[in-house]
C-alpha cells in the first residue's frame, strides 16, 4: 500500500499528528522548530510557535490543549493562551521527544538525550492537577505512546530497541510488566504509532520509509509505503476517522535528493482508529 502526499515538505521535523474534533481536524508539531501545526481543510497549513522545542500536542477536555515543550509541559487555554508550567529538569542536554494520554486522562511524555545517550531518558505524567511523575526510566529515545481501546494496555516505542513493547495498565499501579509485543526486522526503528480501533497496531518506522501494522498479537499485517525513510508518526483522523496521517522528518536529509521529506502523507488503510483521549486538567 502507497502514501499519498498531502501537503508539500512544510515542516523539518514532523512530529505526533492527533486528530481532534475540537479544535477542526489535524493538527501535528514541527518538533524542533517548536510549532504546532494546523491542517486546514482547503489544504493548507498553519504555523504557531510555542516553544523552543513543540514535542506533542493532545486536546484538554475543556477546550485548549496540553503540549510537551523542551523540557516540561505547556497548556494552551480555549482563548489560545498558552501557559508555560515549571521546567521538570533544568539539563539542557534532555528534551521532551514524544507521548499521549491514559485512560485516566492523565498526560505522559517521554525525553531524550540530544546525542540520544542509552539510558538518559525518563517518561513523565503529568496529572489535571498539575503533579509530574516519573513513571518510566532508563529509556534512550522515548516515541510512540498509545494505549489498547480497552484501556488495560499500553503499547510504547523506545526507537533505540527496535522493537515495540507492551504493558499492562492499571490507574494505580501504572505501566508494568514490560514485554516485547514485536520485533521489526529490516532498516529503521520503531517511531510514533497509533492504536485502531479494533485493537491493531501501527508504528512509524524511522529511516525506514514505512509504516507498520499489526494484529492485537503482534502479527504483522500490513505495510504502508511512504516515499521518504524518515517517517515519524502517525494517527488516525478524517471524519470518520478511516484515515491514517503519517508525518515525516527533513533533518540531517539533503532535500535536493529528498525532496517529499518533511512533507504529510495520508493512506486508507480499511480500520477506523479511535477518537483520541484528551487530557483531564
Amino acid at each position: 500500500m502507497q502514501a499519498q502526499q498531502v501537503t508539500g515538505p512544510v515542516v523539518f521535523h514532523g512530529e505526533g499528528p492527533v486528530w481532534s474534533p475540537g479544535w477542526g481536524g489535524l493538527r501535528y508539531v514541527d518538533m524542533l522548530a517548536g510549532d504546532v501545526m494546523t491542517l486546514r481543510p482547503d489544504g493548507t497549513v498553519e504555523r504557531r510557535h510555542v516553544g523552543t522545542v513543540a514535542a506533542v500536542v493532545r486536546p484538554r477536555v475543556g477546550g485548549g490543549a496540553v503540549i510537551g515543550v523542551e523540557r516540561g509541559f505547556a497548556l494552551e487555554d480555549p482563548d489560545g493562551t498558552i501557559r508555560a508550567l515549571p521546567e521538570i529538569w533544568s539539563d539542557p542536554g534532555i528534551r521532551m521527544n514524544e507521548g499521549g494520554c491514559d485512560p485516566d486522562g492523565r498526560f505522559c511524555c517521554g525525553s531524550m538525550a540530544y546525542d540520544q545517550a542509552k539510558g538518559a531518558a525518563s517518561v513523565y505524567r503529568l496529572d489535571p492537577d498539575g503533579t509530574v511523575e516519573v513513571v518510566l526510566e532508563h529509556v534512550t529515545v522515548s516515541n510512540g505512546l498509545e494505549w489498547s481501546p480497552d484501556g488495560s494496555l499500553a503499547y510504547y516505542n523506545d526507537t533505540e530497541t527496535s522493537s515495540i513493547a507492551v504493558f499492562d495498565y492499571d490507574r494505580t499501579k501504572g505501566l508494568t510488566n514490560r514485554r516485547t509485543f514485536a520485533e521489526l526486522s529490516g532498516p529503521g526503528g520503531p517511531d510514533g504509532l497509533t492504536v485502531d480501533a479494533q485493537g491493531g497496531v501501527w508504528s512509524a518506522v524511522f529511516e525506514g520509509g514505512a509504516v507498520l501494522g499489526f494484529s492485537p498479537d503482534g502479527v504483522l499485517q500490513e505495510r504502508v509505503e511512504v516515499p521518504t525513510p524518515k517517517v515519524t508518526a502517525c494517527t488516525f483522523g478524517g471524519e470518520n476517522l478511516d484515515q491514517l496521517f503519517i508525518t515525516t522528518s527533513q533533518e540531517d536529509v539533503d532535500t535536493d535528493e529528498d525532496p517529499l521529506a518533511g512533507s504529510l502523507f495520508r493512506a486508507e488503510v480499511g480500520v477506523r482508529g479511535r477518537p483520541v483521549r484528551p487530557f483531564a486538567g
